[in-house]
């Protein structure tokens, strides 16, 4: 065998053995969820995290022990690629395993070395149609009635452990299903449930995903599982339309996990029953994270070919961070983040600690409430694009971080997240209503941040941001760190007027002490929005709320936490 094809098919060994691994978290999730093991859900989430960056790695080293030198030989790599797209051609993973063999390639020489000839750099993007989505397909006629069709579809995905009270989960979906269709008179001729063959865990829930179809439309539907304090099962929610069921897969979630051979499948049921999803969001959504930042690479260069060469990039709205540089392109769903070379006073922290918080974020169960972000090394973009603003700014703020090559424009590392509306923008040009509901959703999300083990630092109004679903999501991640870490503390009373007068703290303050009277401050100028927040949330601004949050934790609590609106589960009377 020539060194390219052994190469070659070494890296396609590391693929495989990089997708077992992965299947192999990925399959415990209906035991760890049956038996409520929580703590040991967010260990496998974190676990799996590290199977490709560590397969990578061992496949690196691997070609490096069969080729020694010669494996530093750029025009042998053409040859290499080649081989290994013959060895997956018809690979039901192939877009998997062209991500994977870039990733060896970068390994190796670093991304600056990328060139088309030697990495698929072009990587084909999915086509839904193309795919066999329908055989992962599990289809429930309608010709039974409502009622039988659903108990049908709960008895086919039993678990391992009873229902609560299978007869009346039956009566609640039933039921909620025709309030749904009460205003909705679909076509007549054949309606059947199909329902995607495994079952979808995440935290403590597990989640059926299908979809109602009806001759002119379909209605993706979700059902989600959680257990009973002995252990049972039981149907949490109806969760119905399109909408809907994006919440379940928003960007603010952790990623499911599912088993499944063949993920583009999946992708591309997902895709059916979302189609304002992209292609990266889904497959990121299912774990398969490192292939949704080549699929999001292939969707930024695709939308850029798009647009008019006027349209530039500029920063993105909002107060300038202290600590990133923040751009953005008009009309484009993301922002591009660069960590400073000099960060802004009081900001006292280095760029590996930046990089520090941003890595907990990834590995962190976000509880709804914090954004994804994908990191990026070598990032190309075309420097005609960028307004003169923003090239001046990137050469003041990030000089460390720019090459430049004729129109090429590169950034040494750059995180990429979803643009939404600071919510110190939103606020002022928003009525009482929505206000309100802003505010509420501002301090719940502070709240479930908290239960999950994560206190945001700053947590100014600029910080968090709107989503179109009108969800509150913090963002802004230098300063975060597990909420055990913090000391909550009662600010002292004064004891003495000089003390009273005192232009900072007279007392001893260390680096994790944390006084929550003084949350009051990140309401300076919005006297409204304070005023809804003193009614709805003055709990955060007393210190023993903290505390009380900490012992739970400490004493292993797990959060529940729900990707859908609380109004949409069913009443629950335990005892």
């Amino acid at each position: 065998m020539s060194l390219p094809d052994t190469i070659a098919s070494t890296i396609l060994n590391g693929f495989e053995a990089m997708f077992t691994d992965f299947m192999d978290v990925t399959n415990g999730a209906q035991a760890r969820f049956e038996q409520a093991q929580w703590h040991e859900v967010h260990a496998a989430m974190r676990l799996r995290l590290t199977v490709y960056r560590e397969r990578v790695s061992y496949a690196e080293q691997h070609c490096r022990d069969i080729a020694g030198d010669k494996l530093q030989d750029k025009q042998s790599w053409s040859q290499v690629k080649l081989r290994y797209a013959e060895m997956i051609s018809g690979h039901p993973n192939h877009l998997i395993a062209e991500s994977f063999f870039n990733s060896v390639f970068s390994r190796v020489f670093g991304h600056m070395a990328i060139r088309h000839s030697s990495v698929f750099a072009g990587v084909k993007a999915l086509d839904p149609k193309a795919v066999a989505a329908d055989d992962i397909l599990i289809n429930f006629e309608y010709d039974r009635g409502l009622k039988e069709t659903t108990r049908a579809m709960l008895e086919r995905f039993q678990f391992q452990i009873p229902y609560e009270d299978i007869d009346r989960d039956v009566d609640r979906i039933v039921h909620r299903v025709v309030e749904f269709f009460a205003n909705v008179r679909p076509a007549e001729g054949s309606i059947s449930i199909k329902v995607i063959e495994n079952v979808f865990f995440r935290n403590k829930g597990a989640y059926l995903i299908g979809y109602i179809d009806l001759p002119d439309e379909i209605i993706p539907v979700a059902l989600p599982f959680m257990l009973n304090k002995k252990g049972e099962v039981y149907v949490d929610a109806v969760i119905l339309g399109s909408d809907e069921i994006s919440m379940i897969f928003s960007f603010t979630r952790s990623y499911f996990m599912v088993n499944t051979q063949n993920p583009a499948q999946y992708v591309a049921v997902l895709k059916r029953m979302m189609p304002h999803k992209e292609i990266f969001e889904l497959f990121t959504s299912i774990g398969f994270a490192k292939h949704g930042k080549t699929a999001f690479y292939q969707y930024a260069v695709s939308f850029t070919k798009q647009i008019p060469v006027e349209q530039k990039y500029t920063s993105a709205p909002g107060i300038k961070g202290m600590v990133m540089l923040v751009f953005t392109l008009p009309d484009f769903d993301y922002v591009y983040k660069v960590i400073k070379d000099r960060f802004t006073p009081p900001k006292d922290m280095t760029r590996k600690q930046v990089e520090e918080k941003y890595n907990m974020v990834k590995s962190s169960d976000r509880a709804g409430r914090m954004a994804d972000v994908q990191g990026f090394k070598y990032l190309a973009f075309d420097k005609r694009r960028f307004s003169d603003e923003l090239l001046e700014e990137l050469y003041k703020e990030v000089p460390s971080m720019v090459q430049t090559s004729g129109n090429a424009l590169i950034l040494k590392h750059v995180y990429v997240e979803r643009k939404m509306v600071p919510l110190n923008l939103y606020l002022p040009n928003a009525d009482d209503g929505s206000t309100y509901s802003a505010i509420d959703e501002y301090g719940n999300a502070i709240k479930q941040l908290a239960a999950a083990n994560i206190f945001p630092g700053d947590m100014l109004l600029k910080n968090f941001g709107v989503t179109r679903h009108g969800r509150v999501v913090f963002y802004d991640y230098d300063e975060i760190c597990p909420l055990t870490d913090c000391n909550f503390r009662k600010i002292p009373e004064a004891r003495t007027d000089e003390e009273e007068m005192a232009a900072g703290a007279w007392f001893d303050v260390k680096e994790n002490d944390i006084f929550p009277e003084e949350f009051r401050l990140f309401f300076t100028g919005n006297p409204k929005a304070k005023r809804v927040f003193n009614q709805l949330h003055a709990e955060i601004y007393d210190y023993r709320f903290w505390q009380g949050l900490q012992n739970k934790i400490k004493e292993g609590y797990v959060t529940d936490v729900f990707p859908y609106r609380r109004q949409k589960r069913f009443k629950r009377i335990e005892s």
